[in-house]
């Protein structure tokens, strides 16, 4: 009997550090993500409306959605804060070889 006790609780803390941790680190970086939105920031919202934020009113956010049109949204509703995409680097044997080759 004592033996079942032992695997029930290995089973449970198997589950809390493949499951519950990582699931608890995602929601921490999503709220940290959420707080550093900042007016000029590009953003995709929960519903999938991309836009840009034009001012923050506490936990109310204004959004440009196209030229003139502004909705406001709860802080919570950013889904992701677009980020410029950063230039491809060649690795340096392509680099040396285009600049033999010019």
């Amino acid at each position: 009997m004592g033996g079942y006790v032992i695997i029930l609780i290995a089973v449970f803390a198997l589950m809390w550090l493949l499951l519950i941790r990582p699931q608890r680190r995602k929601q921490l970086e999503q709220a940290r993500m959420q707080d550093a939105v900042e007016v000029g920031d590009d953003v995709l919202t929960a519903g999938g409306i991309h836009g840009t934020v034009r001012e923050i009113e506490g936990e109310i956010v204004h959004v440009e959605i196209a030229p003139g049109t502004t909705v406001r949204l709860d802080r919570r509703a950013v889904a992701a804060v677009a980020r410029e995409p950063e230039p491809e680097t060649l690795p340096q044997a392509e680099q040396a070889a285009s600049g033999d080759e010019s």
